[in-house]
This record gives C-alpha cells, sequence and structure tokens, in this order.
C-alpha cells in the first residue's frame, strides 16, 4: 500500500509516479483492480479547471486534504470520478484516475458494467468507478489505513519512455487551463480513455462499439 508521504508531494510528481500502479477495491470479500494508466493533474484556485476555483465548497471539502485521501464527485447526473487527494492539508490538490488496465476481479467488474467489452471496462473515469463500485459514499476515503475498503498497492515504476504527455481533456475556456501538459497515460495502452481517431476506430469494431462512459 502506498503510503501518506507518496501523496504528500507536487501534485505533477505523484501524477507522473501514479502511471503503473495498482488501484485496489475490496467489496464484500472479493478484490477489484486495476492497473492506472491514465490520470490528471488538478491543482489550486488557480487552475480554472480545478473544482477548487471558486474555493472550498461542500461537494469538493474532500479536494482540501489531508493528502491520501478520495476525492468522489458526480457528473452528469450519472457518473462518478475518482480522484486522489495531493499535496499539503488544506491546498486543494488532486488526480483524477482516468482510465485502469483489468488485472483482479474481472467477473464483479463485467456484472457491475453490465456486459460491456473487457477492453470498454475500465476505460474512462466515469467507467471504472461503475466497474469498481465506487460512488460518493468513499468521498474523503483514507487510502493509507489499514484496511481500507479502497487503496493503491505499490508496483514497479513506468520507464519515462513509456509514458506520454498531453493537455487534458475536456477542458474549455482558460487558455491556460487548456494548454496544460497535466494528463499522463501508457504510450501504446488499448485501455486508455482518449486515443487518436484511428486508434478509436479499430477498437469500436472490435468491440461493437456500445456507447461508452462520460470522459468528464
Amino acid at each position: 500500500m502506498l503510503t501518506r508521504a507518496f501523496f504528500d508531494r507536487d501534485t505533477l510528481t505523484v501524477t507522473r509516479e501514479l502511471l503503473g500502479q495498482r488501484l485496489v477495491r475490496e467489496l464484500d470479500g472479493v478484490r477489484i483492480a486495476g492497473r492506472i494508466v491514465e490520470v490528471e493533474a488538478y491543482i489550486g484556485q488557480g487552475d480554472a479547471a480545478c473544482h477548487a476555483r471558486s474555493g472550498r465548497t461542500k461537494r469538493n471539502a474532500s479536494m482540501f486534504g489531508p493528502p491520501g485521501h478520495a476525492y468522489v464527485y458526480f457528473i452528469y447526473g450519472m457518473h462518478h470520478c475518482l480522484n486522489i487527494v495531493t499535496e499539503l492539508d488544506g491546498q486543494a490538490a488532486a488526480v483524477l484516475i482516468r482510465a485502469l488496465e483489468p488485472v483482479e476481479g474481472l467477473g464483479a467488474m463485467r456484472a457491475h458494467r453490465g456486459g460491456v467489452s473487457d477492453r470498454r471496462l475500465t476505460t474512462g473515469p466515469g467507467c471504472l468507478c461503475q466497474a469498481l463500485a465506487i460512488d460518493r459514499s468513499l468521498d474523503g476515503v483514507d487510502l493509507c489505513a489499514p484496511g481500507a475498503a479502497l487503496f493503491i498497492e505499490i508496483a514497479p515504476r513506468i520507464p519515462d519512455s513509456e509514458v506520454a504527455v498531453s493537455p487534458r481533456i475536456g477542458i474549455r475556456g482558460d487558455t491556460a487551463a487548456l494548454s496544460a501538459p497535466w494528463r499522463m497515460y501508457l504510450r501504446g495502452s488499448e485501455y486508455v480513455s482518449h486515443r487518436s481517431r484511428r486508434q478509436a476506430a479499430a477498437a469500436a469494431a472490435a468491440s461493437n462499439a456500445r456507447p461508452s462512459c462520460k470522459e468528464r
């Protein structure tokens, strides 16, 4: 299990180091887990894309710390999204988990996701939360606590050559927020949520293209 010290660091550093780690959900005695393959950073009130841009609210309170806790929010009236809180207690910063490679508990994931292809079980922040049964009941949970129902296991560091960087997805309006290179993902992973049109078309054809979860 990753310790508090891992998360109590600069958000972009944590974002990079989360790639390749294993997100684990323990539910009714079953381990459901996936390898983290895509993440995005959101950093403080100066970040126009961050939920904390207008200050602390009941919805975003978990984002203000302490580090190593979950910030789970509900979006579009149908999807949950999981963020991992970073940096000092009181400073709003977090890493959005955008996509996983399924590795454990695929039977449970399939049941939760209603029969989509295995490639699409955890592709996108809403999809992975549905697959791992992550909802607002886990908002604020301590991922570093012994016996936690949600935590991150240590895995070998991904080499820099396998990591790609890009602007975040679905950002609108503010120029700095649009261009910030704060999305990181595993180069070549078929589980990354946002790929080139050619890659997306090939994947859709292979899986008979059911409508996907919202990306944000």
